[in-house]
């Protein structure tokens, strides 16, 4: 397996006008299983459009993982992304300490408890609030949008149960 990674950076007003639809994406994370019962999903507890108004610079950072072989079943993708993810969010909260911004991860699942242990759903505290981040996803932007005018990539889905060629994961640090 091998990966590349491809950064371009962009100013916050201008992310925000060209690639966000708050309504259209905050309203298919509703549609999500997840919505309210992971603390990196909406709905949030602030205003995001405020918090993103306190930044200038937008850092959008997209990984592509090329595995080693084709044909291989979706329910993998997971195992295969985790490790990039790990290294790429460790990155990322290093560069928010050093900057005072704000990094955003990946949609999914949180990396940093047992797979449906969050506390969310009980009411109860984040217990790392140190380190989840949202997605752009959940702040309403459109990736595909973004991989499409912004790098020159498409989007890829698994297709007939196994993944693409490649897999793709978007960060973006706003500073």
């Amino acid at each position: 397996m091998n990966t590349e990674t491809f950064t371009r950076t962009i100013a916050v007003k201008d992310y925000m006008k060209r690639f966000r639809d708050a309504e259209r994406f905050i309203g298919l994370c509703r549609q999500c299983g997840n919505y309210g019962k992971r603390w990196g999903c909406p709905p949030f507890d602030h205003d995001p459009t405020d918090r993103l108004g306190r930044y200038s610079t937008a850092e959008i950072i997209v990984t592509t993982i090329h595995p080693d072989r084709s044909g291989i079943p979706i329910s993998e993708g997971a195992k295969i992304m985790r490790p990039v993810r790990e290294r790429l969010e460790r990155e990322l909260l290093a560069r928010e300490a050093l900057t005072g911004g704000l990094a955003f991860t990946f949609v999914g699942e949180c990396l940093n408890c047992p797979s449906g242990s969050c506390t969310r759903p009980q009411g109860l505290p984040c217990r790392h609030p140190d380190k989840v981040r949202p997605s752009l996803e959940a702040y309403g932007f459109d990736l595909g949008r973004t991989l499409k005018e912004l790098f020159g990539m498409e989007l890829l889905w698994g297709t007939d149960g196994t993944l693409p060629r490649y897999l793709t994961l978007v960060c973006a640090l706003f500073h």
